[in-house]
C-alpha cells in the first residue's frame, strides 16, 4: 500500500490561511456578463495608465527570449542602481519583492522563530512566516494606523528574528516617521522597511542602508511603473547579506522580459513618474468625493489607494454590489478591518464612475 504522501508535509496545512489575491477581469467578466474591456479594476493598486509605451515595444521585438537570463543581474543591478542612488553591490532584484520576503525569512528562521509585524499590513510576511515555520507577532497599530513603536519594543523575545514595516503600508496608507525607523534600528534587529508605495509618499530611507547594518528596503516595479505583471521587483541590503542573498536565490527568477522592462522603465522615469503624478492628483479628488459621502469614512492615504471604513451598511455589500456593476475594490474580511474596504486610485472616469456607484448604494 501506498503512504499518504500528505503525512510527509511539514506545515500544519488544517491552520494555514493562503494569501487572499486580487480577482482576475476575465473572471468578473464570465460572471457578470460584462465585457473584459469595461472592467473597472481597482482592487490591486496597479498603474491604470500601464506600462512605458517602450516596455511593449521592446518585448514585442526582443529576439533573445530563448536564453538563459543573467543570474548576477549585473546590467539590471546597475540601472536599479542609478535609480535607487545606491551602489550595485547594496542590491538584489527578486520576483516582486514577495520573493525577497521569502528569502530573508528562509535565511533568518528556524522554526518557532518570531516575526513581528504591525497589523493591520501587508498580509505577505505572515504568508512567508508561516510556510517557514515561524511565529507571527502581531503588534497593533494604534488608532489612527500608526506604528506604535513602544508596543514593538515590548513585542520583541529572544525568539525575535525580523522586523517588518511597511511606509506607506498597505491597505492603511499611513507612512513611518523617520524618527521611529531610528528607534526600531537601535534594537540592533534585522530591520524590513518596505517601500513598495515609496514613489506616492516621497519618504524614504533607503540612502540609509550603507550606514546601517541591520536596516533593509525593500521596493517594486509593480505600482509606479506598471510591470505589476512581470512580478519585478528589489532590495536594498547591507553589503554582506545583499552576497548572501545572490548566493541562495534561484538563478534565474528574474525573467528576460521582466528585466529588460525594469531597465527600459528606469530610462522612462521622466514619463511614469508623470502618471504618479497624476495619480497623486486624483487620490486627492476621490478623496475630497468620498468625503463627502456621510456613510463613508476615508483613512487619509499616502499611497495609491484609500482605505474606506463603512459607517452606516456593509462593506461585503458594497463589493459585491459594486462588483455587479464591473467595479472592483478590495474588501477586508478580518476582525481588525471589520466593515471596511479598499479603493486604488484609477483614472479620474473611473473615480467618477465608482462615485456615481456608491452614491446609489449609499441611498437605498
Amino acid at each position: 500500500m501506498v503512504d499518504d504522501i500528505l503525512k510527509y508535509i511539514k506545515i500544519d496545512m488544517s491552520r494555514f490561511e493562503a494569501y487572499s489575491a486580487a480577482k482576475s477581469p476575465d473572471v468578473i467578466s464570465r460572471k457578470t456578463g460584462i465585457p473584459e474591456e469595461e472592467i473597472i479594476k481597482l482592487d490591486a493598486n496597479e498603474n491604470p495608465y500601464g506600462c512605458s509605451p517602450r516596455v511593449s515595444q521592446a518585448l514585442s521585438k526582443y529576439p533573445y527570449l530563448n536564453i538563459y537570463p543573467d543570474s548576477n543581474q549585473t546590467e539590471l543591478l546597475e540601472s536599479i542602481a542609478q535609480y535607487a542612488g545606491l551602489a550595485p553591490g547594496y542590491l538584489v532584484a527578486g520576483n516582486g519583492s514577495d520573493e525577497l520576503i521569502d528569502l530573508l525569512l528562509r535565511l533568518f528562521l528556524d522554526i518557532g522563530d518570531e516575526v513581528i509585524v504591525n497589523v493591520p499590513t501587508f498580509d505577505m510576511y505572515r504568508f512567508s512566516t508561516e510556510v517557514c515555520r515561524g511565529k507571527v507577532v502581531n503588534v497593533l497599530r494604534d488608532k489612527n494606523f500608526e506604528v506604535d513603536v513602544a508596543a514593538i519594543k515590548a513585542a520583541v523575545t529572544s525568539r525575535t528574528r525580523i522586523i517588518f514595516v511597511t511606509s506607506p503600508n498597505n491597505p492603511t496608507g499611513t507612512i513611518i516617521s523617520e524618527k521611529s525607523i531610528l528607534e526600531l534600528l537601535k534594537l540592533g534587529l534585522p530591520l524590513v522597511v518596505d517601500e513598495a508605495y515609496y514613489e506616492f509618499s516621497g519618504n524614504s530611507v533607503i540612502s540609509w542602508v550603507p550606514r546601517y547594518s541591520n536596516l533593509i528596503v525593500l521596493r517594486t516595479f509593480s505600482k509606479w511603473a506598471g510591470l505589476a505583471g512581470l512580478r519585478i521587483g528589489y532590495g536594498a541590503f547591507p553589503l554582506k547579506l545583499a552576497d548572501i542573498l545572490m548566493k541562495i536565490k534561484p538563478p534565474y527568477s528574474i525573467n528576460m522580459a521582466a528585466s529588460l522592462a525594469a531597465k527600459i522603465s528606469i530610462e522612462e522615469k521622466e514619463y511614469l513618474l508623470g502618471t504618479v503624478k497624476l495619480m497623486i492628483e486624483e487620490r486627492a479628488r476621490l478623496m475630497s468625493q468620498l468625503k463627502q459621502l456621510s456613510f463613508l469614512e476615508p483613512v487619509p492615504s499616502h499611497a495609491n489607494f484609500i482605505l474606506i471604513k463603512v459607517l452606516r451598511g456593509d462593506a461585503k455589500y458594497f463589493q459585491d454590489e459594486l462588483e455587479k456593476r464591473g467595479i472592483l475594490v478590495r474588501y477586508y474580511n478580518s476582525a481588525l478591518l471589520k466593515n471596511y474596504f479598499r479603493i486604488s486610485v484609477g483614472k479620474p472616469q473611473q473615480t467618477d464612475k465608482i462615485i456615481a456607484a456608491l452614491k446609489e448604494l449609499g441611498g437605498k
